[in-house]
């Protein structure tokens, strides 16, 4: 059940915090460039930003007239929102709500539908949000690894605040936490359900100190619990992979390779029956390279019969603004193709506009 209504909708806009909270973590942040000189985005990202950028209020009126009347301007608010950054769009939000009678979020899903509909509200959202709704369905949907995948990238692909963040979101809008979510899942079997447990509530130091001894140390259990015990999240495995921070586990992997000739992921990919060793490599991906996992992400949604058009959109959404440069590098090496090739050859329409946009150029 919804959090803020009676509404069993899991789409429902009520799952979402207020705004209040779902701006809270912009408050400290450095200017978002409104004085005529656009905010830079991170060197990886692929997303591109007007200069100057027009203020939020002109920013919210626009988008008001390309709702109104009978049809509405989708090209406009791809135009608008498509090249804004999360700070942006936050401060687009509170104007617009200034302005009218109802919420960004909720104008996006009235005027909109289909696929078009779900990237465009899924990227209008504080990321925070995004990925506590994100990890709230994935717990809630049957069918294969791919959501536990989701609660993996929410754990692993961002910095610990962000994580911690996204708890605190979760337990606003769903009266619950997420660490309890997952624990009480029916969908998940131990141990991996131990293992993505320790995920979601964990904190890593995010400094740069590594421990050479450590990593040497901490790479031969790895092996011994991968390779030789056949016990792919056994205890030391859960522990290290949970716990680490992303500098220690990159000099621990690294170690792995140097002493036993694969790289960790290598080794785990070789046991594809195996769910566990399949969780596993997605973490590492997710803590060390993130961009591999997106790549893949990306390509398993569109190869085969259909496109999977949900993991699809949180690929590029949730990647648009923090590495897609790099997804985009990686899938090319990988695949031979570029990712615009490969989406313009399995989307159409207004919702293949907005992936475009946020995908950039290649």
């Amino acid at each position: 059940m919804c959090g803020w209504c009676c509404c069993l909708d899991l789409e429902c806009i009520h799952n979402i915090p207020p705004l209040s909270l779902l701006f809270l973590h912009f408050s400290s942040a450095p200017s978002t460039g409104r004085e005529g000189i656009a905010e830079r985005a991170p060197s990886m990202a692929s997303i591109s930003v007007p200069d100057p950028v027009p203020s939020p209020t002109e920013d919210a009126e626009n988008i008001r007239k390309a709702v109104q009347g009978w049809g509405t301007d989708e090209n406009a608010l791809i135009e608008i929102l498509g090249h804004r950054t999360a700070a942006q769009r936050a401060e687009i939000a509170v104007a617009y709500e200034g302005l009218n009678d109802k919420t960004l979020l909720r104008t996006l899903q009235d005027e909109l539908s289909g696929h078009f509909k779900g990237a465009m509200t899924l990227w209008a959202m504080d990321p925070v949000a995004r990925d506590a709704k994100l990890a709230y369905k994935a717990l809630r949907k049957k069918g294969g690894d791919r959501h536990a995948w989701v609660l993996i990238e929410v754990a692993c692909a961002s910095s610990p605040d962000h994580l911690v963040a996204v708890r605190k979101a979760y337990c606003s809008a769903y009266d619950s936490s997420l660490e309890e979510d997952v624990a009480a899942c029916s969908l998940y079997k131990e141990p991996l359900k131990q293992f993505l447990v320790r995920l979601v509530s964990s904190y890593r130091y995010a400094g740069d100190l590594v421990d050479g001894e450590l990593a040497r140390a901490e790479a031969a259990e790895l092996h011994g619990a991968v390779a030789a015990k056949k016990q792919p999240l056994h205890g030391d495995v859960v522990r290290i992979v949970s716990s680490r921070s992303k500098p220690q586990l990159k000099a621990t992997f690294e170690h792995y390779k140097r002493q036993h000739g694969k790289p960790i992921h290598e080794v785990l990919e070789g046991n594809r029956n195996d769910q566990l060793s399949a969780m596993l490599k997605t973490a590492v991906w997710c803590l060390t390279s993130p961009e591999k996992h997106f790549a893949e992400v990306i390509r398993t949604s569109i190869i085969g019969l259909g496109t999977d058009e949900e993991s699809l959109t949180r690929a590029i959404v949730s990647r648009a603004e923090v590495d897609m440069k790099k997804v985009k590098e990686e899938y090319k090496v990988r695949y031979k193709t570029t990712v615009t090739k490969d989406v313009v050859g399995d989307t159409s329409g207004y919702y293949q506009g907005i992936l475009l946009t946020l995908i950039g150029p290649e």
